[in-house]
């Protein structure tokens, strides 16, 4: 058994297998999920867990060289705005249609109990090295 960081063996498993450029969607609940990419589902309850517990635990191991967001973030959700920029200084944003048509792409989609609008970022992976 593992000791220490990601516990679910469906979000750990998936996390192994991301490479170079490969897109996670971190998403809030109801965001729509594209067909396509691989899903991992967290969402229990409303709020749980939330989109920044899942964010920190997925940023804690993996290498992120870039991020993607919804422009409508800053005025619906400024909590999640705040973070996404303190996590990201490059954060790009794009409006929330645009997003969801980059989902598309993803490899992996990583589904929030979050009821927050527009607490969604999909991340692009980079290297260790």
């Amino acid at each position: 058994m593992k000791r220490a960081g990601i516990l679910n063996r469906h979000l750990s498993g998936a996390l192994a297998e991301l490479g170079h450029g490969d897109g996670v969607l971190v998403c809030d609940a109801g965001m729509p999920i594209p067909g396509g990419p691989r899903v991992v589902d967290l969402a229990f309850r409303a709020g749980v867990p939330s989109f920044a517990e899942v964010l920190d635990g997925l940023l804690a191991e993996l290498v992120i060289e870039g991020a993607t967001a919804a422009t409508e973030v800053r005025e619906a959700n400024a909590e999640t705005a705040a973070l996404l920029d303190d996590c990201f200084p490059g954060l790009e944003l794009v409006p929330h249609e645009r997003l969801k048509e980059l989902s598309a792409r993803a490899r992996l989609v990583v589904r929030t109990g979050e009821a927050r609008p527009y607490a969604n970022v999909l991340l692009r992976c980079g290297v260790f090295f």
